[in-house]
């Protein structure tokens, strides 16, 4: 039997400074994302889940940066899924002040922002699907 694919969408958001936000949650370091809802594009899904999770609020939705997919088991659907996350470049347009609220509901015990130098250290701890996240923007080649 084929698995239930669900469409999800995120960003990989840098501020003003050229740091990137993280998220973590459940032992990793994550990027924001989510499950799309009915009616809404794939880009709108994106912004409102980054939103969301992060309660950032002022963000300019940049180019579409790939696509990844990955197989878990969803306890709501009771079976096998295979996620296809949208991944998008967002820019943070507020200052670095700006309030970060952790999506509890969501597991999301922290949220940093990480200077770009610092960046490798996270990615040790993070999923193969961010790894490839990071190395779509920086135009396929892995620099992190």
């Amino acid at each position: 039997m084929e698995q239930p694919i669900i469409t999800a969408a995120g960003g990989l958001v840098q501020n003003n400074e050229g740091a990137f936000l993280l998220i973590y949650r459940r032992g990793f370091w994550d990027l924001p994302k989510g499950k799309l809802d009915l009616g809404e594009s794939i880009p709108e899904c994106a912004v409102r889940e980054v939103q969301e999770e992060t309660g950032l609020q002022t963000l300019d939705l940049g180019p579409f940066l790939c696509m990844t997919t990955h197989a878990y088991f969803d306890p709501w659907l009771q079976k096998d899924v295979v996620k296809e996350t949208h991944w998008y470049k967002m820019n943070a347009t507020a200052s670095i002040s700006e309030k970060l609220i952790p999506q509890s509901e969501e597991d999301i015990e922290k949220i940093e922002w990480v200077p770009k130098e610092r960046l490798p250290q996270y990615l040790l701890q993070t999923y193969p699907t961010i790894r490839i996240v990071f190395d779509a923007f920086n135009g396929g080649t892995p620099k992190f």
